[in-house]
């Protein structure tokens, strides 16, 4: 057998409402100047909340809001801003990109890493990787980092205010989980891939089960069970299967359609959970299995009701004529794309021609467009 290395999970998890507060004195262990950065000015008053917490404790932080998704210009910015300052940790408050940027900042820094998922719309704050965009919000590509964050928070309180959107778009990046890693890994003789890919089912079981549900009502049993399973459960798949579980076509599509411009940009999940029907249609013309054109049907029932898109009429491109299209399949099917890591062969007209199958809305589907 080979040597892999993994970078399965944080040092510390803690989790459950009030679970900032009951972690404060294990940040006053991990830092005592960090730098705490956000984005979003829906979440400035609960990174300034945390400011004051710290303060509380005799730690002093230092604020900043990044201006853009995880990119390269505010990375050296931050990481400037921290030298300077001699900040000795980050304390990364917000979603998937916010905490991409904390855990690359921290990794380039070699100082501690504390992650503070709001909401529970990706895995971003457990896992050992960071996702570079451009200044505009277009993928460039991943970093494997040394290290999972030595501290991540997981308060419901918090996370359970997030818009049900968020929520929604977490169910999406997660259900895929299983899709994708099933798809690549499920011959794998490894023990440690194999038992992914079982929680990867496991996991897709459980969003069935409870996902309406919790995103209808964020107090029921169930939201805890879903917004655990995006957050966190998601990033142990991950880390336990390695990069050929974490990905197949959903992913790398994602990767594609971040390329193209909106008039309302969706989120991670929104875009993984296209490009996941695009990849069960793709199984289903190169298969003599009935089971993609199955799960197929299946996702669009599920995403509809949680007002996922299930068409790229409903992902609001600011232009969607056949060249700009063609660019994100370019995209996503370029050399070093996970996306040949499918059983079959898979090029940019083969992508392309998948999508026009998504093209509208089905006339079954209850999805309400909502810009917002």
């Amino acid at each position: 057998m080979s040597i892999n290395n993994h970078s399965i999970s944080p040092s510390k998890v803690v989790r459950g409402d009030g679970a900032w507060f009951k972690s404060l004195d294990l940040i006053t262990k991990l830092c005592r100047r960090p730098l705490i950065i956000g984005k979003s000015s829906c979440t400035k008053e609960i990174r300034n909340s945390f400011k004051k917490d710290l303060l509380l404790k005799g730690i002093q932080s230092i604020s900043l809001v990044l201006d853009h998704d995880c990119c390269e210009l505010d990375i050296q910015k931050a990481c400037l801003i921290s030298k300077n300052n001699n900040c000795d940790g980050i304390i990364a408050a917000g979603g998937g990109k916010v905490l991409d940027a904390g855990k690359l900042i921290a990794d380039l820094l070699c100082i501690n890493c504390i992650t503070v998922p709001l909401s529970a719309s990706t895995c971003a704050g457990w896992t050992a990787l960071s996702n570079i965009y451009t200044p505009d919000g277009k993928f460039i590509k991943d970093v494997t980092l040394k290290n999972c964050p030595n501290l991540l928070i997981f308060d419901h309180t918090i996370v359970r205010a997030a818009p049900p959107r968020m929520l929604a778009s977490g169910i999406a990046d997660a259900v895929a989980k299983w899709y994708e890693s099933s798809l690549t890994s499920s011959t794998s003789q490894d023990g440690f891939v194999q038992q992914a890919v079982q929680m990867a089912r496991v996991l897709r079981d459980q969003l069935f089960l409870n996902g309406y549900k919790a995103f209808l009502d964020p107090k029921s049993n169930s939201w805890e069970t879903v917004a655990e399973g995006c957050a966190l459960t998601a990033g142990i798949i991950g880390g336990l299967g390695g990069a050929r579980c974490r990905t197949a076509a959903a992913h790398p599509i994602h990767n594609g359609l971040t390329q193209l411009s909106y008039i309302n940009k969706p989120l991670h999940g929104e875009l993984v959970g296209l490009g996941l029907l695009v990849q069960l249609h793709l199984e289903e013309i190169n298969s003599n299995s009935q089971l993609p054109k199955q799960a197929k049907s299946q996702l669009i029932d599920f995403f509809s009701q949680l007002k996922l898109p299930i068409s790229t009429e409903s992902i609001f491109l600011r232009n969607s004529n056949s060249k700009e299209l063609h660019k994100a399949c370019k995209f996503a099917c370029n050399e070093s794309s996970d996306i040949h890591q499918l059983p079959f062969s898979v090029n940019e007209n083969d992508l392309f021609q998948a999508f026009q199958s998504f093209h509208s809305l089905p006339k079954s589907s209850k999805i309400i467009i909502n810009k917002t």
